[in-house]
């Protein structure tokens, strides 16, 4: 993978807005390994099954969760009520496989993204962990 725009480390912090929380053409799902759906569940003090039954659906052999509208279900006025248990897929926004080259982080996201150049700086050996972290490469 090339890391030349990333090499020096990203500077990144959540500013709450919840954009990221709700879908934008294809970027719709938020993807759940059964680590996170375990999770989840202990947040919410429910088995995994019972989580799962009630907050997911499965398709093409994934979990991910259902949304009303498009927007992420455990969204309330900007903000996540399940912080603490959030999935890898909210924990490692915006370091995604999928937004890791010049073209898409500079045309996409920093302009989508208003954390994006704030906040602490992530090195690129810690990017590099977070991308491991993928859902999808699980």
């Amino acid at each position: 993978m090339q890391k030349n725009f990333w090499k020096d480390g990203v500077r990144f912090e959540c500013q709450g807005t919840g954009r990221c929380c709700v879908s934008r053409g294809t970027h719709g799902y938020v993807y759940l390994t059964l680590k996170d759906r375990k999770r989840f569940a202990k947040h919410l003090g429910v088995s995994t099954q019972v989580f799962s039954k009630a907050h997911c659906v499965k398709s093409d052999g994934w979990y991910h969760l259902k949304g009303p509208e498009g927007a992420c279900q455990f969204l309330k006025e900007k903000s996540c009520t399940v912080y603490e248990a959030r999935p890898a897929q909210c924990r490692t926004w915006p370091f995604w496989p999928e937004n890791m080259n010049a073209k898409t982080w500079n045309e996409e996201v920093t302009t989508f993204c208003p954390g994006i150049g704030k906040g602490r700086l992530y090195s690129a050996e810690e990017i590099e962990d977070l991308l491991k972290q993928d859902p999808l490469n699980q």
